[in-house]
C-alpha cells in the first residue's frame, strides 16, 4: 500500500495494490503493519456500509465523544469526499481538504479522530464502505453545516442542482458555532 500525506495533518489517501487480469482483481485493503508504519494505529470496532443514490450528501459528521478514526473506500460507483480539521492544536486546523474515491481507482481514505467528515455521490448511486475506531454514538455526533461559508468546502454540485440532505445534515452548525476539539 502507497500512504499519502494530504493537506490535513494525520490524513492520508492510501492507494492499495490492485492485482487484476481476465477474472476479476484483488487487493488487500487493511493490515494492520502496513497502517502502524505508516503511522496510523487504529483498531477498528465497527464496520459501515451506506448506499446512495446520486447528489445525496451525507455530512459533515464527528462525534464529541466516543470520537471515531475512519478508513473509508468506495466499492460501487464515485463520491466526492471531504474532510475540515476541528483540532484546535492541528496544524492544519479549520481547513478542508476533499477526493474523489470510487470503485475504479480503489483509493481510501483515512481519516483521523477530530475531523468532521462528509461525501457527496457523483455517480449513478454509491456504495461507501467504513471501518471505525469507535462505537457510533447518537447522543454525541454533530454535524458541521455541508456549506459553511467560512470552511468554503468546494463540493462538485452542478448548477441548478440541490443536493439530497437528511434533516440532520440540513441543520447544520456554522463552522464557529460547532464544537471543536483540542
Amino acid at each position: 500500500m502507497k500512504f499519502i500525506e494530504t493537506p490535513i495533518a494525520g490524513t492520508f489517501l492510501i492507494e492499495p495494490r490492485v492485482f487484476g487480469d481476465e477474472r476479476g482483481f484483488f487487493m488487500e485493503t487493511w493490515q494492520a503493519k502496513n497502517f502502524q508504519d505508516a503511522g496510523v494505529d487504529a483498531k477498528f470496532v465497527q464496520d459501515n456500509h451506506s448506499r446512495s443514490v446520486q447528489w445525496t450528501l451525507r455530512g459533515m459528521h464527528m462525534q464529541v465523544e466516543h470520537t471515531q478514526g475512519k478508513l473509508v473506500r468506495v466499492t460501487a460507483g464515485t463520491v466526492y469526499d471531504a474532510v475540515v480539521d476541528l483540532r484546535r492544536s492541528s496544524p492544519s486546523f479549520g481547513r478542508w481538504w476533499g477526493v474523489e474515491l470510487s470503485d475504479k481507482n480503489h483509493t481510501m481514505l483515512w481519516v483521523p479522530p477530530g475531523l468532521a467528515h462528509g461525501m457527496l455521490v457523483t455517480s449513478p448511486f454509491a456504495d461507501f464502505l467504513y471501518k471505525c475506531t469507535d462505537i457510533y454514538s447518537p447522543t454525541h455526533e454533530r454535524t458541521l453545516a455541508w456549506d459553511d461559508p467560512t470552511v468554503g468546502i468546494e463540493w462538485p454540485i452542478p448548477s441548478g442542482v440541490a443536493p439530497l440532505l437528511s434533516p440532520k445534515d440540513t441543520a447544520g452548525k456554522n463552522f464557529a458555532d460547532v464544537e471543536k476539539f483540542t
